[in-house]
């Protein structure tokens, strides 16, 4: 990681952070006394929303019965905590890389308020994985497939994350409000959704910071192979949803070739673009992307 030239701060942003690290102090919560973990959860519910669950909008929701959609819902739920260990571990990694590091003067006291607050995420997605899946799936990240410039390699970093942060409140907004659900998983929604609108609101900020450093400092040609690239980690990201592991464990036959057909089936694209809506709008509005068109990987 190189060093880069100042953020080009603005009033606003500065104003952000001030508001944001205030609402991190007085919102501030001890997780490891929050939490209340029953011994079990009831497995013949839903653990998760079922409009969330891969399968649905699909022939296989149909033909699935109850038992096997709420046997899914309890693994599609693990997959999903366990997506935000890993994503949360590789995010620490590389902010905690750049705190008070030149370029990142500015946010570093906010980075702290982050930091914290991710690592505590981190805890308690694992700990309900550990507890009520007695597992934490494997994840593989996606490989970058060129050496980056300084400038655009922190523009990726903060991207990645920002995306991340989005397409997971999607489902901790949508889950916290869902009266089905039983009270522990509505909690883990409700208190992580609460701290990643902050995070969303600084990252948006930031990300918009970096992409104008970004595009000051490589050609135009480098913007659009960064875009081409933020577009694959899009469809990656959304794809990671869609695990053969889970559907093996909730006793689905062909795990793989689930996978696949559910990956292939184009019911599914309505409800994939109603996850991400908000951070491709966001894409768009900023100039990160020239259009909505996704790849198919």
């Amino acid at each position: 990681m190189g060093v880069t030239a100042p953020l080009p701060v603005t009033d606003r942003f500065m104003e952000v952070l001030e508001r944001l690290s205030e609402r991190s102090v007085e919102d501030y919560y001890n997780p490891y006394q929050t939490f209340q973990w029953p011994d079990a959860l009831e497995e013949k519910q839903y653990w998760m929303t079922p409009e969330l669950l891969t399968v649905y909008g699909t022939e296989h929701f149909e033909r699935l019965d109850e038992e096997t959609l709420q046997r899914l819902s309890r693994w599609e739920s693990i997959n999903f905590y366990s997506l935000n260990v890993h994503g949360i571990r590789e995010l620490l990694i590389e902010v905690v890389g750049r705190i008070h590091m030149p370029g990142f003067e500015v946010p570093s006291d906010f980075f702290h308020h982050f930091i914290g607050e991710e690592n505590e995420h981190m805890w308690f997605f694992s700990e309900f994985c550990r507890r009520y899946g007695s597992k934490i799936y494997g994840s593989t990240g996606m490989r970058a497939d060129a050496v980056w410039e300084p400038e655009v390699e922190n523009f990726l970093v903060f991207t990645r994350i920002l995306f991340f942060e989005e397409l997971v409140d999607h489902y901790n907004s949508r889950m916290a409000k869902d009266a089905s659900l039983c009270h522990t998983i509505r909690e883990v929604n409700r208190i992580h959704h609460q701290d990643e609108s902050r995070h969303i609101a600084f990252g948006r900020e930031l990300v918009s910071l970096l992409f104008q450093r970004m595009t000051e400092a490589v050609s135009a040609e480098r913007v659009r192979e960064v875009e081409a690239y933020v577009k694959r980690y899009v469809v990656y990201s959304v794809n990671s949803l869609y695990n053969p592991h889970v559907y093996k464990d909730a006793g689905i036959a062909d795990p793989l070739g689930l996978r696949n057909a559910l990956i292939a089936d184009e019911s599914r694209r309505a409800h994939e673009r109603k996850a991400i809506r908000k951070p491709l709008a966001f894409f768009l509005k900023t100039g990160i992307f020239s259009d909505d068109s996704l790849p198919v990987l």
